[in-house]
């Protein structure tokens, strides 16, 4: 859990939230947190740390857009099972065995149904509603996006309670949750199950996150809210960048709000993202690894000409002439 609680304070850090605040208020010793034989938070500090980043947010449905902001480092927790997984299912199903290694807060089960199947996630703890469920059940549907490497739609969700905010929570599991007599689970269509995990899939993810990780990025420390959507954008960009609606939501704000913040700024989300387009494909053409046509494909073009046009509107260079 000492890794989830630092990618928790990374990104309240990424929602401008003081952390050496948030860690204070919560009795974490950051310095500790830094350091891998430091101690891990107890159950009760990361209750606090939860609670606070929520206040210090205000956002009420923080949890949801953490793990919304988790694709990228949360592919690395069943990368092992990947590599040995001939199909989506079976990937499942190690990672059902194998949950406790990663949390003791939750179990996870598999269960067939007629066209479907059901991943249900069971609260091990007993104080209340753990918040960290939500985060688990984005967290799922985020690894088997990577699995396929393309946004998997759930044909249900369900939650123990009437969610407070059903158009968000709807954008983020892809349907709309419906209240359940006490389960946490994600049904899916039977077609998922068979589909097979291909190794040069998950060569692909490992090489775009090492790549994206070395790019420069913007200093956190001037606190701008278009620094802080580049270096989102550029952490999550494996399956495309998110969009100006996504975005938004992510950072608890309107689209509108977010581009008035931004205009301020002398900026516009069309800019940061065009400028994050622009950063990888010439990272990604330099590196010599990928043909064009992958290239294209992995920033979001469907077409090679639109994305060589976009291009030489950013370098006045064609990709081909580029280096």
């Amino acid at each position: 859990m000492k890794d989830l609680v630092k990618h928790i304070v990374a990104y309240a850090e990424l929602r401008n939230v003081d952390t050496t605040q948030l860690c204070k208020l919560s009795h974490i010793d950051k310095k500790a947190l830094a350091k891998k034989d430091g101690p891990a938070p107890t159950a009760a500090q990361i209750g606090s740390l939860w609670a606070n980043a929520i206040h210090l947010t205000r956002d009420k449905l923080f949890g949801l857009h953490f793990g919304e902001s988790l694709r990228t480092t949360a592919l690395g927790i069943v990368g092992s099972i990947i590599q040995s997984s001939a199909t989506v299912g079976e990937a499942l199903t190690h990672a059902a065995a194998l949950v406790h290694v990663i949390t003791g807060q939750c179990r996870m089960e598999i269960v067939q149904g007629k066209g479907t199947f059901k991943v249900i996630l069971t609260q091990t703890t007993r104080e209340g509603i753990n918040p960290l469920m939500e985060v688990f059940m984005v967290i799922v549907i985020h690894e088997l996006d990577g699995l396929l490497l393309t946004k998997i739609t759930p044909k249900a969700v369900a939650l123990p309670y009437k969610v407070t905010d059903p158009v968000e929570y709807a954008r983020v599991f892809r349907c709309a949750p419906v209240k359940s007599n006490g389960e946490y689970s994600i049904t899916l269509s039977a077609q998922y199950w068979e589909e097979p995990i291909l190794t040069a899939n998950y060569q692909l993810q490992e090489i775009l996150l090492q790549q994206t990780s070395h790019l420069p990025k913007p200093d956190n420390k001037t606190q701008l809210l278009g620094a802080r959507i580049h270096n989102y954008l550029l952490a999550n960009s494996y399956l495309g960048l998110a969009s100006l609606n996504d975005i938004a939501s992510n950072f608890n704000m309107s689209a509108r709000t977010l581009q008035r913040q931004l205009k301020n700024e002398g900026s516009s989300y069309q800019h940061i993202a065009d400028t994050v387009k622009r950063s990888l494909a010439e990272h990604y053409i330099a590196s010599g690894n990928f043909a064009l046509k992958d290239i294209s494909w992995m920033l979001g073009y469907n077409e090679l000409s639109a994305f060589s046009r976009a291009f030489k509107k950013w370098t006045g260079v064609s990709p081909e002439s580029f280096g």
